[in-house]
């Protein structure tokens, strides 16, 4: 069975003011959501699903999906903030998004199959695809627990325009995942990457190590524990009170691996990571993927 794509684009119209700034970034005005998806078509991924908001969906379908159609089959499902388990209802004043996994529970009822999950709006490059494509479809049938991570090497994830946020992987020997720390602070400095640590210090982590940029590769049996989760999550005071709480990925991967439940493999690739963290990375971007057209890496025009 195909691997299924999951594409996080909830976000998007908060993110760019409405579809119409999807930025056209390669030569023919592609999005760098068109360059995941004809990398994942390749990896052979079966299927498309995109979780949105429900108003814009007769936007999304004219201008995004039209695109795919004929390429591979696309499913079309929505996150709510009213979109919460028997016995919640959302907190008055509320009008932030429940988080990453809070959206990629919006596929239970779509996918049935393993699947990976992205931001629409990150460059990961076609290793990646490749990488998780493989493992997604060697796992045997009815697989649960084994779950995977594309694991970026740092070197490759930093920006030009200033300091990164990434959260820092730690692994065991047989490189499954046991820890995810967030930096907010990473940069080029003195010929090494350095982040700062809890007290103000700069320190230097070698270029390889590997970082999370939201690559996450499941079975279906993670929507179950999500759900169960996510009701713990809303039934902490805190969680309710706080109306910008988020439930993210790391966040339940992380409670599984704890638990002794799931492994989490994480796969290196040689993948840049590149995306616009700042307006002034557009440029760059831009550049960064005409030189992958010119390379031969990419078709001038993909759809």
């Amino acid at each position: 069975m195909k691997p299924t794509l999951f594409l996080l684009a909830a976000g998007m119209g908060s993110r760019y003011g409405g579809l119409k700034q999807l930025d056209g970034l390669g030569p023919n005005g592609e999005t760098i959501m068109d360059y995941s998806i004809y990398d994942a078509i390749n990896a052979g991924f079966g299927k498309l699903v995109f979780v949105i908001r429900k108003d814009f969906e007769n936007d999304f379908r004219d201008k995004i999906i039209s695109k795919y159609e004929g390429h591979i089959p696309c499913e079309l499902v929505f996150q709510s903030i009213d979109d919460l388990p028997e016995g919640f209802t959302c907190p008055e004043g509320r009008t932030k998004p429940w988080g990453t996994n809070h959206a990629v529970m919006m596929g239970a009822n779509v996918i049935k199959e393993p699947f990976a999950v992205i931001n629409c709006d990150d460059f990961y490059g076609r290793d990646s695809f490749q990488v998780m494509g493989k493992f997604l479809s060697a796992l045997p049938e009815g697989s649960k627990n084994v779950y995977s991570m594309v694991g970026f090497r740092i070197g490759n994830t930093l920006s030009e325009s200033g300091t990164v946020s990434r959260g820092l992987c730690g692994t065991d020997a047989n490189g499954l995942l046991t820890s995810v720390v967030e930096r907010t602070k990473i940069q080029p400095m003195d010929g090494e990457v350095k982040y700062m640590d809890d007290n103000g210090e700069w320190v230097a982590t070698p270029e390889t190590t590997p970082v999370s940029m939201n690559f996450w590769g499941f079975t279906p049996d993670y929507f179950g524990y999500s759900c169960e989760f996510f009701k713990g999550f809303l039934s902490d005071p805190k969680n309710m009170e706080n109306l910008k709480s988020e439930f993210f990925i790391p966040l339940m991967v992380d409670k599984l691996i704890q638990d002794g439940t799931a492994t989490c493999e994480v796969l290196d690739t040689t993948s840049k990571w590149f995306g616009v963290t700042y307006p002034e990375d557009r440029q760059s971007v831009v550049d960064k993927i005409q030189a992958l057209v010119d390379a031969g890496e990419y078709p001038a025009k993909l759809f």
